[in-house]
């Protein structure tokens, strides 16, 4: 049963005074142009796929790519305060369709051929809605399941225009738009916490890791030291698709390595014979010695005690060292990092456990700086966590306000919209 103040639509249950609107009566579609490669670069403005994938609103500042247009296509392609640009293609489903709204009046600028551009018919949608309106589940589902797919998935202008739209009067629009956007603005103030507390962490790094800045109560001279001085390197598990499981021992891979920290997202079990040695242990790092992408190659995680009864993969490396946690944040510098770059060169795209144990470290003279030096900067990652973890939290919150409020499931009290 429908509760009173609301009605049954084809897009859900909304409230008496919202409509069920297809967006091709509130918006006119365009694709956006198409040039050869030499055009781009340089000239005129033009809002790029990823200019609009992952950022709901736009501003002229946003927009950085560059192309040569005549006054022909600037007067075809040209972009408006109000416009809405949708993701035409990817690689996937779930990232077309996805919309941005131009909240600047830009001089002199276009739209690439990987969007469509909505233009406002009327004035029915308020520009700051706009920024959130087309992120509800139950509009994206029409978009994803009316999307064609050949090569890629693709979507267009007459798809998008039957897709409908639950569109509240404008005063509650704006009152909408001004709660979630309260809520960005605290997110973004916490992503700027984040950023901050990672360029101290750098810098602490830089510093204490090379011996520039000493902790308090501790003297002697500094060594340089090879890692294979320090600890060992292992050669992970070689491991054929038969052996692959449901369950079984876990493989550590560069997958579980994200951002510097494990992640077990992505799981592949093994029943086969794993010798001991590679077994991992609580301090152990976990490195990534080969990969495609030379890019990763090197990047590396502590391993705790979540990793017991698990091995590693044999484009993985494990350096076993009782200053462990010290050498990951080594791997994390510029320390090593500048000399897996100069390993590499033009043509290797690994590196063995030879080269590891021959990377040059500088070390602190006794075990109790070394230690503390790693926990100063164990600190600073648990602050970087912490507040990463506020960030999560407010997502979140974003995700359950934008669901219950562009439905209008909840409804904002009466004197925030007649005020807004």
């Amino acid at each position: 049963m429908v509760r009173p103040g609301y009605k049954q639509t084809e897009v859900g249950v909304i409230p008496d005074d919202w409509d069920a609107v297809p967006i091709g009566e509130m918006f006119t579609f365009k694709n956006g142009l198409n040039k050869a490669k030499g055009f781009f670069g340089y000239g005129t403005p033009i809002v790029n796929y990823m200019d609009v994938f992952g950022r709901p609103s736009l501003q002229i500042a946003d927009v950085a790519g560059r192309v040569d247009v005549n006054s022909r296509e600037l007067a075809s392609y040209e972009v408006r305060k109000g416009d809405v640009f949708f993701t035409r293609t990817s690689e996937t489903v779930e990232e077309i369709g996805v919309a941005s709204v131009m909240l600047d009046e830009p001089h002199k600028t276009v739209f690439s051929g990987f969007v469509l551009r909505a233009r406002p018919s009327g004035e029915s949608l308020d520009d700051g809605f706009k920024a959130y309106c087309f992120a509800p589940r139950y509009f994206r589902q029409q978009v994803t399941s009316n999307a064609s797919y050949t090569t890629r998935a693709l979507t267009n202008g007459r798809s998008l225009s039957a897709a409908l739209l639950a569109r509240p009067p404008l005063p509650e629009q704006r009152a909408i738009a001004a709660a979630l956007s309260d809520v960005d603005a605290a997110l973004a103030e916490v992503l700027r916490l984040i950023a901050k507390k990672k360029d101290l962490k750098q810098a602490a790094m830089q510093t204490l890791l090379t011996g520039q800045t000493r902790l308090p109560g501790f003297s002697g001279d500094w060594e340089v030291k090879r890692l294979g001085d320090v600890g060992e390197a292992l050669i992970g598990l070689t491991y054929s698709p038969s052996n692959v499981r449901e369950s079984g021992i876990l493989v550590l891979r560069s997958s579980n390595i994200q951002g510097g920290a494990l992640n077990f997202d992505d799981k592949v079990f093994v029943d086969c014979h794993v010798p001991a040695q590679i077994m991992v242990q609580s301090g152990d790092v976990l490195i990534c010695a080969r990969n495609g992408s030379r890019d990763l190659i090197g990047k590396s995680a502590l391993l705790d005690e979540r990793t017991t009864g698990m091995t590693f993969g044999a484009f993985m490396a494990v350096f076993r060292s009782p200053i462990g946690k010290l050498v990951n944040y080594l791997f994390q510098s510029e320390v090593l990092k500048r000399q897996i770059h100069a390993h590499l060169g033009a043509t290797i795209n690994q590196i063995t456990n030879k080269s590891l144990n021959s990377f040059e470290i500088p070390l602190a003279p006794t075990f109790a700086e070394q230690t503390a030096i790693a926990a100063v900067l164990s600190d600073m990652d648990a602050e970087i966590v912490a507040v990463t973890a506020q960030a999560d939290k407010i997502r979140l919150l974003k995700q359950a306000m934008m669901q219950d409020l562009l439905t209008g499931r909840v409804r904002l009290p009466l004197s925030e919209v007649t005020d807004a």
